[in-house]
C-alpha cells in the first residue's frame, strides 16, 4: 500500500537533490565555524536568497533561526529543520490538487513558454485523467510547430485521448474553437489544450493567446475552466516574470512545476508561492508518466531542506 509514496518520495529527494546539497552544504559550512550571532543570521539569509528561495521565504527562516538561539552553538540538522518548518508555511496555502468541475467538457489550457515541458505534461496529465475513467481529448493548438503536434499525437495513441490538430501554421484560434465544438458534440469529459510556447516579452504571441481564450469563450462562456501554467524549474528567477506576465494575458489559475531534476535552483518554487500565491497543482521530477505528482507541501518542504524521513 505505501511502496508507491515511498517511491516518490525517493524520486522528490533525488530531482531536489542539487537545491538540498548546495543549500545544506552553504548552511553547514556557517553554522559549524562559530555561535549563532546576528552576522550569521544575515550570512544564512543570503544563502537561502542565493538558492532563490526568495527574499521574504529568507527572511522567515533567518527570524525564526534567531528566536532564543544566539550566543548559542547550533547544528545544520537544526538549521534544515527551521527551514523545512518555515517553507512549508508558505507552501500549504497553495499546495491544492487540480479538481475538475461538473462542466462538461472541462477545458483546461495548458500555457507557458517552449521547452518548459508542457507538452509532455499534457500527456502525462491525459493518462492521469484516462486512469480514472474520464473521456479525454487533445487539442493540439500548437500550430507553430510540427513536432508539437507530432508529440499530442503520440500521447494521444499512448492514453487513448482523441487528438483534434491541424497542419503546421493552422491557426490555433480557429482550431481550438473546432476543438471545444467537437469535445462538446462528443460528450467528452476532459478536453486539454496545448498551447505555442510563448516567451512573455512577445507582445503579438501573447495577443493569439488572449485570442484563443475568447474563441473558447464563445463556444463555452465558462472556459476555459482552468488555466494551468507550465514552468521550468531550471530558468530560476526567470519564472517569476513568466507568472506575472501569462497572469495578466490568460488569467492563470493555477501551476505545474516540471525539470526539479535537473536543477539546483528548486527554491523558486517557494519564492513562486509567496509572492503570488496561486495553487500549484503537480510537480514533475523526471520523464515518466509517474513523475508528475499532485504537490505536497510537507514532502516538498523536506526534500529541499534535505531532511530524510
Amino acid at each position: 500500500m505505501d511502496e508507491k509514496p515511498k517511491n516518490w518520495w525517493q524520486r522528490l529527494t533525488g530531482g531536489l537533490k542539487r537545491t538540498s546539497a548546495s543549500l545544506g552544504t552553504a548552511l553547514t559550512d556557517l553554522v559549524s565555524k562559530r555561535k549563532l550571532d546576528a552576522a550569521m543570521v544575515e550570512d544564512i539569509e543570503e544563502v537561502l536568497i542565493r538558492a532563490d528561495l526568495g527574499v521574504g521565504t529568507a527572511g522567515r527562516v533567518a527570524e525564526a533561526l534567531g528566536q532564543g538561539r544566539y550566543d548559542k552553538a547550533i547544528s545544520s540538522d537544526e538549521v534544515k529543520a527551521v527551514l523545512a518548518a518555515e517553507v512549508e508555511k508558505i507552501l500549504l496555502p497553495v499546495a491544492k490538487p487540480l479538481v475538475l468541475s461538473a462542466a462538461k467538457p472541462f477545458v483546461l489550457l495548458v500555457i507557458g513558454v517552449n521547452g518548459s515541458g508542457k507538452t509532455t505534461t499534457i500527456g502525462k496529465l491525459a493518462a492521469k485523467f484516462a486512469i480514472e475513467g474520464r473521456q479525454v481529448m487533445l487539442a493540439a493548438g500548437d500550430t507553430f510547430r510540427a513536432a508539437a503536434i507530432e508529440q499530442l499525437k503520440i500521447w494521444g495513441t499512448r492514453t487513448g485521448a482523441k487528438v483534434i490538430a491541424g497542419e503546421q501554421g493552422a491557426d490555433p484560434a480557429g482550431l481550438v474553437f473546432d476543438a471545444v465544438t467537437a469535445a462538446k458534440a462528443q460528450a467528452a469529459d476532459v478536453l486539454i489544450v496545448d498551447t505555442a510556447g510563448r516567451l512573455q516579452n512577445r507582445a503579438e504571441l501573447m495577443d493569439e493567446l488572449q485570442k484563443v481564450v475568447r474563441v473558447i469563450k464563445k463556444v463555452d462562456a465558462s472556459a476555459p475552466h482552468a488555466v494551468l501554467l507550465v514552468l521550468d524549474a531550471t530558468v530560476g528567477q526567470n519564472a517569476l516574470s513568466q507568472v506575472e506576465v501569462f497572469l495578466k494575458t490568460a488569467g492563470v489559475t493555477g501551476l505545474v512545476m516540471t525539470k526539479l531534476d535537473g536543477t539546483a535552483r528548486g527554491g523558486i518554487l517557494v519564492a513562486i508561492a509567496e509572492r503570488f500565491a496561486l495553487p500549484i497543482h503537480f510537480i514533475g521530477v523526471g520523464e515518466g508518466v509517474d513523475d508528475l505528482a499532485p504537490f505536497s507541501a510537507k514532502d516538498f518542504a523536506k526534500a529541499i531542506a534535505g531532511i530524510e524521513t
